[in-house]
């Protein structure tokens, strides 16, 4: 029987059981196993891991723990970077993609909202979305732990929040996307690219009093649908301004 100390730093304690968070917690274990698969034991899913160490050496997740290792488990947002060659995952490509599980329908709604590509289909299983995220390398957004511990998701977080817009502003924060925000270019409805339309070509599916006070437009180059700049614009404008103000975690 072999024991191993880890130490989980940071918003990583969220996963953990109350009466653990911030300690060294104290591993008894009896077979073969990876830090992966160890650090995964405490609920803690791999994506939200950015640094590991093992007696201060820097290690990857198919590292083998040894007995009376004390491993030591970083979080991406502890606010440090540590000069390690060892990574954990590959670089994501810019600009970053997202996929939301099919509990988040409004969460993807406000990314795309302001300017984000982000896949959504409450069609999904997690299988579905796993993969996508393979293929297209996505980022997975979820509150779903298990889904983050498949093995073929590289880059994914765990959602804290149950509301969507405190939902979003946890995605702006943690991916520093405030300097990105390009509102009113997506479809919020399909994620497809707006593009301006002239008039003309779509006054057949224009109601009279749109017709009579609208002149500019875009439609989704995907799913067609028109946009214009109605009353709902000004909510929309205000809502991302409302976005834009939650950049520090104070909201100032």
């Amino acid at each position: 029987m072999a024991q191993v100390r880890l130490r989980f730093h940071g918003v990583l304690n969220d996963f953990i059981t109350p009466a653990l968070r911030g300690a060294d917690i104290v591993h008894v274990f009896e077979r073969k196993a990876s830090v992966k698969d160890m650090i995964e034991s405490f609920h803690v899913p791999h994506t939200e891991v950015e640094w590991m160490f093992a007696q201060g050496v820097a290690i990857d997740f198919e590292h083998i723990v040894v007995d009376q290792e004390i491993i030591d488990v970083y979080p991406a947002t502890n606010g440090i970077n540590f000069p390690v060659s060892v990574q954990l995952r590959p670089a994501l490509a810019l600009p970053l993609t997202f996929i939301v599980d099919s509990n988040l329908g409004r969460l993807a709604r406000y990314l795309r909202l302001l300017g984000f590509d982000c896949l959504y289909s409450n069609h999904f299983d997690d299988s579905e979305v796993a993969e996508i995220a393979r293929n297209q390398r996505r980022i997975v957004l979820t509150r779903d732990r298990a889904l983050l511990q498949r093995k073929i998701i590289t880059h994914g977080y765990y959602l804290r929040s149950d509301a969507p817009k405190l939902q979003t502003i946890e995605v702006l924060r943690r991916y520093d996307l405030f300097p990105s925000i390009k509102p009113f270019v997506r479809c919020t409805h399909c994620n497809g690219i707006l593009r301006e339309v002239a008039k003309q070509s779509i006054e057949h599916r224009l109601e009279p009093l749109t017709k009579a006070y609208f002149d500019t437009f875009l439609m989704c180059e995907t799913c067609h649908r028109i946009y214009w700049e109605g009353s709902h614009c000004t909510r929309m404008e205000h809502l991302v301004e409302t976005f834009r103000a939650n950049k520090l975690e104070n909201g100032k």
